[in-house]
């Protein structure tokens, strides 16, 4: 595949700016660490683009705000928050190596902002293009989500630097996705001497399980996934206390009002048990209508390349939802997401960073 009109990038200084990103680790809710990857973050975009990118403080951690100027027409986004704990980058150093760069968080997703980067860097124009770099998408955007549905609107256009499909497709739908956790209250007892005098909640749990899970519908992309359970004390004590937490994906907001609706319904099995149930799908389904202008342009740039619907969540899920125009999946292709084998392959940078220069300039023009 070959990008019409491609500009050129220099793939050795994208491997550096990813370099710096990734061995400054920054996981999800550690402020300290993430103000200092946002400072890194703010760093390369400066340096790259001019300008002053502006550090934006929040409860969980800093975002980075940057701006051509002009009027607003496209929103490149991201995020700069991973999921590694401190300490994995001295077991998984950042390395290049056959063809992959590898280490915390080069996949999903710091890889698609340097490309991002780089891209709008070859612009001679970069009018009206704005790029916001978020500090808990990995945790449910609670603090960015006003933010990023606010600059999605103003700019009209909205695309989304997460890792690429299987494939290096782009990603043209998305799952609507959320988790539950229904806890159970029952009443200690002795197991051995009066267990009729408890109310055993770890069997209200299993109830609440085989009810939780015949939710699913898969033949319409529904899936309901009871994931972690907890219960009991001592194994000679009738369980009080019982947690079961719930993933939870759906293609249509018809399906996302059922599985509310169906959650908030529960109902104990046991007789003075009790039930509370926290949680909601908190990123709408993605539809593939969202994308498909953007794909067009995206398969006019780059013959061959291929859209696919995914279960995963991003940030693309709340602009698509608003009505905004939302291509994703544009980021590093590659593997691994969330594992220690993740991966980013170093033939495919270049390629992107132009995919990505490409659709601004589309959108900046049209």
């Amino acid at each position: 595949m070959t990008m019409h009109k491609t500009l050129g990038m220099n793939v050795e200084a994208m491997i550096e700016d990813l370099r710096t990103l990734v061995e400054i680790e920054s996981p999800s809710r550690d402020v300290n660490a993430l103000t200092a990857s946002a400072k890194a973050v703010a760093a390369v975009i400066e340096g790259r683009l001019g300008g002053q990118a502006l550090i934006v403080e929040s409860e969980a951690g800093p975002h980075v705000h940057w701006s051509a100027g002009g009027e607003p027409k496209v929103l490149i986004l991201g995020h700069h928050d991973t999921v590694f704990p401190l300490g994995t980058l001295a077991r998984r150093p950042f390395k290049v190596e056959d063809g992959r760069a590898t280490g915390p968080g080069v996949f999903d997703m710091l890889g698609g902002l340097v490309q991002a980067v780089h891209g709008v860097a070859a612009l001679d124009d970069r009018s009206g293009v704005e790029i916001l770099v978020t500090a808990d998408e990995e945790v449910g955007s609670r603090s960015s989500r006003a933010l990023l549905e606010e600059r999605a609107i103003a700019c009209g256009a909205v695309l989304v630097l997460e890792g690429a499909a299987e494939g290096g497709a782009l990603k043209t739908g998305r799952k609507g996705c959320g988790t539950f956790r229904v806890t159970i209250t029952g009443r200690a007892s002795h197991a051995g001497l009066e267990p009729a005098a408890g109310v055993n909640a770890l069997v209200e749990a299993s109830y609440q399980v085989l009810d939780i899970a015949a939710l699913g519908r898969p033949d319409v992309g529904t899936t309901v996934t009871p994931t972690v359970a907890s219960a009991g004390t001592l194994d000679n004590v009738v369980p009080a206390e019982a947690s079961v937490s719930v993933d939870v994906r759906v293609e249509s907001a018809d399906e996302k009002e059922r599985i509310e609706t169906a959650f908030a319904a529960l109902t104990p099995h046991l007789d003075e048990a009790r039930i509370a149930v926290r949680g909601a799908i908190r990123r709408p389904p993605m539809p593939e209508s969202a994308s498909a202008e953007l794909f067009a342009v995206a398969e006019r740039l780059l013959p061959g390349i291929e859209g696919k619907a995914v279960g995963g969540g991003s940030d693309g899920n709340f602009t698509a939802a608003l009505g905004v125009p939302t291509l994703d999946g544009l980021g590093a292709v590659g593997g691994g997401a969330h594992a220690d084998h993740e991966y980013l392959l170093v033939d495919a940078m270049a390629e992107r960073a132009n995919l990505v220069a490409g659709l601004v300039r589309t959108i900046q023009n049209a």
